[in-house]
């Protein structure tokens, strides 16, 4: 049961942060008061509507319990109040869910990068399939995607690829699709109709801003040499590929994709930064409880999340046991939000059942 109190505290501070935006009138004071303000919002609207309902609750009761209160308008506030038990567990949890803690990186862009696994050139078929289904996954959620390194095969496939997704909230949505992703179908290069298992892993990396990583430049050796195209063809004769070394952690970065040795090198230093930036993440997270290492995202990606089975037309994301017979929609982008919606779900299930056992 939540405490009146707690509520009551936030709303306070709702009010006191308004009264000293108000007073601080700009500068980095207003820039501090606003970020704060903006954080407690959501959490004051639940916190309201929770008010709310346990007072008009108490109304009703009171009217219940007058002797006064005629026949008529005590039918009427038995199903009101009816309704409103029905409805306050349900804006407790809402109101516990805004209290969780939030990641950092949630509000974030995200560099997606995938990479064939087993399976040959199937996995690197399927590999592509996965960047066409976040492609319009993105289109759904009006985000913008950069391909900022492409390595095919020569019938269509992926060996690797990696993206940069911008827009409002991707971190907080793609972060569940690190694993391995596994597919089961006929491979358009078998002739006798068997199903084969491949597999392609996706990793999931917020995208920094300059803020949040510093690189100094002692700490890199960027080597340049020339691009080759698939085959050995389309020879470049100027050193425009660019390999950048981050010496202190030991992450290696290449690109090639651009014919300009500056723009190649500012692709690396991107994903060079998005590395580093998770790369410190995990640290911090290995160094929390146990548990958080059983999160989606946490950058463990030795376990299958998910499999695609195009002959029964279903996909199954094995952590929370949730089966869609909605494969074309799936690689459609279109079901996306389905199966991220119920692991957000879940992992806020998880966090609660934490907070309850902790409390």
């Amino acid at each position: 049961m939540i405490a009146d109190e707690q509520i009551d505290r936030i709303l306070k501070r709702q009010s006191e942060l308004e009264a000293r935006m108000a007073e601080a009138g700009g500068g980095d004071a207003f820039v501090a008061l606003s970020k704060e303000y903006a954080e407690l919002t959501p959490i004051a609207r639940e916190a309201s509507a929770l008010r709310d309902a346990r007072a008009e609750a108490q109304d009703l009761q009171l009217l219940l319990d007058d002797a006064e209160t005629d026949a008529e308008m005590r039918e009427l506030a038995v199903g009101e109040l009816d309704e409103l038990n029905q409805r306050l567990p349900e804006l407790e949890r809402t109101f516990q869910i805004a209290l969780l803690p939030k990641d950092a990186a949630d509000d974030k862009s995200a560099i997606l990068e995938i990479r064939a696994g087993t399976g040959g050139e199937e996995a690197a078929l399927f590999a592509a399939d996965l960047l066409r289904m976040y492609q319009r996954y993105a289109e759904v959620m009006n985000w913008r995607v950069e391909v900022m390194s492409l390595s095919e095969t020569d019938i269509g496939g992926l060996k690797e690829v990696v993206v940069s997704i911008s827009g409002r909230g991707v971190f907080a949505r793609l972060k569940y699709e690190s694993g391995v992703h596994r597919v089961q179908r006929v491979p358009e290069t078998e002739s006798g109709g068997r199903i084969h298992t491949s597999a392609a892993t996706v990793a999931v990396l917020p995208e920094p801003e300059d803020i949040d990583v510093h690189v100094d430049d002692k700490d890199l050796r960027i080597d340049t040499y020339r691009s080759q195209g698939a085959g050995g063809q389309h020879v470049n004769t100027t050193d425009s590929a660019v390999r950048v070394t981050h010496l202190p952690s030991g992450i290696v970065v290449q690109q090639q994709d651009e014919k300009s040795q500056h723009k190649n090198r500012a692709k690396a230093m991107k994903v060079l930064r998005a590395r580093l930036y998770e790369y410190e993440r995990n640290k911090a997270t290995e160094e929390r409880a146990e548990s958080r290492r059983e999160q989606v995202g946490s950058g463990d990606r030795s376990e299958r999340i998910r499999t695609y089975n195009f002959p029964q037309g279903r996909v199954t994301d094995h952590r929370i046991n949730l089966t869609l017979y909605k494969l074309d929609k799936m690689m459609g982008g279109e079901a996306v939000n389905e199966v991220v919606d119920a692991l957000i779900a879940d992992d806020q299930a998880r966090q609660l059942a934490a907070m309850e056992s902790h409390g």
